[in-house]
């Protein structure tokens, strides 16, 4: 697992239904590329973030599949609708195989 990394995302606590809101996502990541060399002279191994996916109440809203040229610490803005109150859930996927994820809620009246 790659250390010190820390999801976080902004995301409205209400909206009315039907509204379209502005979700904001970071994840601090070093994004290493696997072709720079520790003091030792040995290889640091890749570990980049390759794919990002939010969903709303178990449904896709977003899934982004990301290229080895992602920058450090991806940051992420998009609409989506609010039909209803629930959970956002948000995902980043790691090439090392880790998975990082976290949620926030959204009441709609």
């Amino acid at each position: 697992m790659a250390s010190g990394v820390k999801p976080r995302v902004k995301v409205p606590k209400k909206a009315s239904a039907g509204d379209t809101i502005t979700i904001k996502t970071l994840i601090s990541h070093k994004m290493e590329s696997g072709q720079r060399k520790d003091k030792s002279g040995n290889v640091i191994p890749r570990s980049i973030i390759n794919r990002f996916v939010c969903e709303f109440n178990g449904e896709t809203v977003i899934d982004v599949t990301l290229d080895p040229a992602i920058s450090t610490n991806p940051f992420f803005e998009f609409e989506a609708k609010v039909p209803e109150s629930g959970e956002f859930t948000f995902t980043w996927y790691d090439d090392d195989g880790d998975v990082y994820t976290t949620s926030k809620k959204i009441e709609a009246s």
